[in-house]
């Protein structure tokens, strides 16, 4: 089997998986947004480790950990996820839902610019009327709104940039997973156990069902990231592009129709005109790959 053909299955695994996140968080209401996130990092070390040990790959998290290189860029991954989570996790508790999945709509498109930017990358007429299209669709949204969606924007900046400097270090996926987590874990520890001493601690005190789905997060975030980081190693970073759709799609669905958020025509008409540049780099995308495949080898 073909590298790629291996990525496939685990990185579309992971985008359905956070597509349904919305639902699960929702179930997390009453507790705060930093509070969950410092559980996810928490749990998540946890369940690492453990995994790692079982597994018996403990000279693979020394030898990342011994590169000095690879702590830097993993600290710096570190960082922009776990603002991807908190922002997402709020986002998903006050009831904004629908703009988080604007976000990773919008997400394929800001690694396209990136690829430009960052790589030299060059786009093809039709790229470039993708992207003006989905500039004219957030300028839309903002003007009608009257504020910019700084939600969606955070999320896709901050997750295109975590993809990919995730996908170019050297470094396999477990141990890379393990690394972030042991940068994070101290800061999350630390303001967890602030919160129990000031009394406004979740854990234990929030009923049953929300102890184990604080818990849960853990392990759900660092098999769902292990996935993401395993499939898109394998896979062209265009193929990710358009498997992120996945995800933002289903967001899309929990808003809407499960939470019951407003999706008046006002911002139907700017979510419409991303769909379209959406198509349109995604019949880009496959109109390249089809010739680059009957190419004469």
């Amino acid at each position: 089997m073909k590298p790629a053909s291996k990525g496939f299955a685990p990185a579309a695994a992971a985008f359905a998986i956070w597509g349904l996140f919305p639902l699960y968080f929702h179930f997390l209401h009453q507790v705060s947004a930093v509070q969950v996130v410092a559980h996810r990092v928490v749990w998540s070390c946890v369940f690492v480790l453990v995994w790692i040990v079982v597994r018996g790959e403990l000279s693979t998290l020394r030898a990342a950990l011994a590169n000095r290189g690879v702590v830097w860029r993993l600290a710096l991954t570190a960082t922009l996820i776990s603002l991807n989570w908190l922002v997402y996790v709020w986002g998903v508790m006050n009831g904004h839902v629908v703009e988080t999945s604007l976000g990773y709509f919008i997400g394929p498109l800001v690694n396209v610019l990136l690829g430009v930017v960052l790589l030299s990358e060059r786009l093809t007429p039709a790229q470039w009327t993708a992207v003006a299209l989905a500039s004219a669709g957030v300028a839309y949204l903002t003007v009608t709104a009257g504020r910019l969606p700084w939600i969606a924007l955070t999320l896709a900046f901050s997750f295109a940039v975590y993809g990919l400097i995730r996908k170019v270090v050297n470094v396999e996926s477990l141990p890379g997973l393990a690394t972030e987590t042991l940068v994070l874990v101290p800061f999350a520890a630390v303001y967890l156990l602030w919160c129990e001493s000031a009394g406004t601690g979740a854990l234990g005190h929030v009923g049953p069902t929300a102890t184990a789905l604080l818990i849960g997060s853990g392990p759900l975030t660092a098999i769902t990231l292990f996935l993401f980081a395993y499939g898109t190693r394998l896979l062209p970073y265009s193929t990710v592009g358009v498997l992120q759709y996945i995800a933002p799609t289903l967001q899309f669905a929990c808003g809407v129709f499960a939470l019951h958020e407003p999706f008046e025509r006002t911002r139907a008409i700017g979510f419409t005109v991303i769909w379209t540049a959406l198509l349109i780099y995604a019949g880009e995308g496959w109109r390249l790959s089809h010739k680059q495949q009957s190419a004469p080898a």
